[in-house]
């Protein structure tokens, strides 16, 4: 069953910035990417 809850998007922010740094752990990545993955799409345009 999916979840009903979203990522928000300060959370989406935070996992972006989280996988475009070199430094940080698999596990970190992995979260992030989970984090990511469950955020609403980004809408285009107005």
């Amino acid at each position: 069953m999916a979840a009903k809850n979203k990522t928000s998007a300060k959370a989406a922010k935070a996992a972006s910035k989280v996988l475009r740094d070199g430094r940080t752990s698999k596990a970190s990545k992995t979260a992030a990417g989970s984090a990511l993955s469950q955020a609403p799409a980004k809408r285009k345009g107005k």
